[in-house]
This record gives C-alpha cells, structure tokens and sequence, in this order.
C-alpha cells in the first residue's frame, strides 16, 4: 500500500470543525491552543460558537482550516498512519508542509493569516471574481478565457477533476466566459460565492507581499515528498518552497495533474484530512480504481484506523 495525504482548501470551512476531535483526543486541543496563541486571538472560541461570516472573512478561514486540518493530521500520526507523498489544494499546500516537516505549524498559521489578508485586501471587493465550468475539457476552458479576455482578466484558476474547472478574474470578464462558455457546450457554468479571483495574476502583487513575510521564516528539509499545486511536481529542494509559495498565490492550482502524478508513481490509498471531502469527490472522477478516505471527525477517523 502507498498513502497519500490530501488537505482541503478554502471553501471547506464548518463552524463546530474539530470540535469532537478537541473533545477526544488532547493533542487536536492543544493544536487549537497552539494556533490561537501564535495568532494572538482565540480561534476555537471563533470555529465552535462563533457565526458562519466571521469564518467566512479569508484571513480568518484560512488559519481556520490549517488548523483544523493540522489537528485532524496529529490524530491521524497518532493512530500510527503515515504518508508517502502529501499534496494540498491551494491553502491546503500549506498544511501539506506542516506535514512534510518543512514548516513549523506556528509559522504556517501566521502565515496564512497574512495570506489570506493580502489576497483579501489586493483586488477591492466587487471588482474580481469566480465561475465553475462544469463539463468542458481543460483545452477548451483555456480558449474560452481567451475570448472572454477581451472584456478583462479571465484565467483558469483551478484544475480540479476532468470537466470541473474554475475560472477567475474580472467581473465582466468572467461572467462572459460563462455565456461563452455556455454557448460552447458547457454543461454548467456559475458564479462562485467568493470575495477575491484567487489564484490569478489579479493577485500576484498579494504574492510578492507575502514573499517579503516568507523571507523572516524558516524552512527545514522535507522528511515526506511534496507535490506543489503549481508544478504538479514535487518540490525538489527546500530552497524551492518559498518561491513556489509566492507563485502559487496567482497561478492556476493543477490539483487534477497532481493526483495523476501521485498515481503514476504507484499511490493507491488517498486520505483526505481536515474539514469537508470535495478532494475525495475530486480523486474519484480522476481515478475509480483506488482506495479513498478521508478524516474530519472521529467517525471518519475510527473508520480509518479499522480499515487500515
């Protein structure tokens, strides 16, 4: 058996998350103790009583969801599971790290704070935005950016599984790309709820931002191989991570090509950790012919433990 560890994005979040992990097993808690202390307020008090919009602001979501998924993650060490690759989705990359042992887990979550202040404050709200394509190859998504770009920035932002594909850029734009989109074939194509067109060059100057802050932290040598959104690619060394860090903040996140690659090089169990199973749903339509789980409560988790 090879195991890959898979972590969710944003998008992911649930208030209450975690909380029967914190209740059952000391080292979730103290995960959630550990993050509130780095980022100087009380992130449990915020996830299991505080309101869904106050998770909803991204510089709140993201630290959210890496702890959370941090905390499901040492559980899961704990149970005596291991991985032999780890791979994240966008934000989940960075907990992918913490997994790999290439950041500190109180550097990640200030870090993604930051992140997800930049990523809020670089484009002013209103002006950018997402759709989902449902149903139309990646070549064909590619072109109809490009027609639509004759309105404004519209680029591919999310590869996620065969005929899922996000886009994302200005409002004009990217609501074009959905009439075009629909006129070619489409089978659906929508505007996503969200507050910024991640992962575009509309954010790129959020990612040299975040490169200044990246500079202050250490990284140390990765003690399990890391597939990064921006390559589909392993990370060859630690003196790469920063740099793909910043690229990967504007550029199209190539989930899809990156589970490929994990299957190419014989990953047979994939274990979704932290909040939601949208990877799970995503690896299945890549693959039918491997083993999926995933662990975001402690029923999942048991349910892991007995089946492997």
């Amino acid at each position: 058996m090879k195991t890959a560890f898979l972590f969710a994005g944003q998008g992911a979040q649930a208030i209450g998350m975690g909380k029967d992990l914190c209740e059952k097993f000391p080292i979730a808690d103290r995960t959630f103790d550990e993050a509130s202390e780095a980022i100087g307020f009380d992130i449990k008090k915020m996830i299991f009583d505080g309101d869904a919009e106050t998770l909803m602001i991204t510089e709140n979501t993201q630290p959210a969801i890496l702890t959370m998924s941090v905390a499901a993650l040492r559980c899961v060490a704990e149970a005596g599971i291991s991985a032999d690759i780890v791979a994240g989705l966008s934000l989940g990359e960075y907990t992918a790290h913490v997994a790999s042992g290439s950041l500190e887990f109180a550097d990640a979550v200030k870090l993604v704070k930051e992140r997800g202040r930049l990523m809020q404050t670089e484009v002013p709200l209103g002006v950018g935005t997402m759709a989902a394509i449902l149903g139309m190859s990646a070549d064909d998504v590619r072109e109809v950016c490009k027609t639509a770009s004759e309105r404004g920035v519209v680029e591919p932002a999310n590869f996620n599984c065969p005929g899922q594909i996000t886009v994302s850029g200005e409002v004009a734009a990217v609501e074009y790309a959905c009439e075009v989109a629909k006129e070619r074939g489409a089978k659906r194509a929508m505007l996503l709820p969200v507050s910024a067109p991640f992962h575009c060059s509309m954010l790129s100057g959020a990612g040299e931002k975040l490169g200044e802050i990246l500079a202050d932290v250490g990284v140390k040598d990765m003690q399990i191989p890391l597939i990064s959104n921006v390559t589909a690619n392993y990370v060859g060394s630690t003196s790469e991570i920063k740099d793909i860090l910043v690229k990967q903040v504007s550029s199209s996140v190539l989930f899809e090509d990156s589970v490929r690659k994990m299957l190419a090089d014989g990953i047979d169990t994939f274990i979704e950790i932290g909040p939601g199973k949208a990877l799970s749903g995503f690896v299945k339509k890549i693959s039918a012919d491997v083993r999926v789980m995933n662990v975001e409560n402690v029923a999942t988790l048991e349910k892991v433990v007995a089946e492997l």
